[in-house]
């Protein structure tokens, strides 16, 4: 029993690792000091602070603009890539070239994109952050809603078409209510990425724009403030608040697959 118990020592000191700097940047954005660093008491003036800062205020605007562009393009073309591999491929070359974007280093992603839109003489602005974003996020897309794939009836479909439907009408009323759960987990997947995402925006934003990442790099670089963990904090809620949507949605969407 005791050595059972000892097995849990690293488990729970991994879980305090990942998860205590979080908690503590929590707290210390609702310090009444000035100071990242040092606990004053409990106050709430730095969250009223960052709605008077117009720089961070335009960082979110052009957050938000990015993560629903992003999230349109990354559902749209990641479920069409889902279906495609799971119903008309067998090929695990497509398979593997499919996850790409997610297995690259953010870092490849970026340059690569980079030189692709000088090649092709794309001005870089939002519109291209929202593209980069969209490719990086389609992956992610692709995976949850091919895992929900894999939950469906395919008698359905094949009940279907034996019945004179097409392709498309099969899709529309048989396959994507099915995979509406998929859909929307990885859209809210798709937005949280896109949210915080840092290096793939500081290559291929244009000048004199930025996202809310972007900001917060340029802020502590003088140093880390009670208002950057403000702003940090209502990022992980925002973050924490969609993954925990898209899991539920996961989890309703099986159990209606097995009920």
């Amino acid at each position: 029993m005791r050595r059972a118990k000892l097995l849990y020592v690293p488990f729970w000191a991994t879980y305090a690792f990942l998860y205590l700097p979080i908690v503590v940047l929590v707290v210390m954005s609702f310090n009444s000091g000035e100071s990242a660093y040092t606990y004053e008491g409990f106050s709430l003036k730095w969250y009223g602070v960052l709605a008077e800062d117009e720089r961070i205020m335009s960082g979110l605007v052009n957050t938000l603009i990015v993560a629903t562009g992003a999230t349109l393009i990354a559902t749209v073309l990641g479920t069409m890539l889902a279906v495609g591999l799971a119903r008309y491929s067998r090929s695990k070359i497509l398979d593997a070239v499919s996850l790409m974007p997610a297995v690259l280093p953010d870092l490849v992603l970026a340059l690569g994109l980079l030189v692709f839109y000088g090649t092709i003489q794309l001005t870089l602005g939002l519109y291209s952050v929202v593209l980069a974003h969209g490719l990086f996020a389609m992956a992610f897309v692709a995976a949850v809603v091919r895992t929900r794939l894999t939950g469906t009836d395919t008698s359905l479909e094949e009940a279907s078409r034996d019945l004179g439907a097409g392709p498309v009408v099969t899709f529309m009323k048989i396959t994507l209510p099915q995979l509406t759960p998929g859909i929307v987990a990885g859209a809210l997947l798709a937005f949280t990425l896109s949210l915080d995402e840092f290096v793939i925006a500081f290559f291929t934003i244009g000048n004199g724009e930025a996202t809310l990442p972007i900001v917060i790099y340029s802020m502590i670089r003088f140093g880390v403030t009670p208002k950057i963990n403000a702003l940090a904090a209502i990022l992980l809620l925002v973050s924490f608040t969609a993954v925990i949507a898209g899991q539920r949605l996961t989890k309703i969407g099986e159990s209606r697959a097995q009920s």
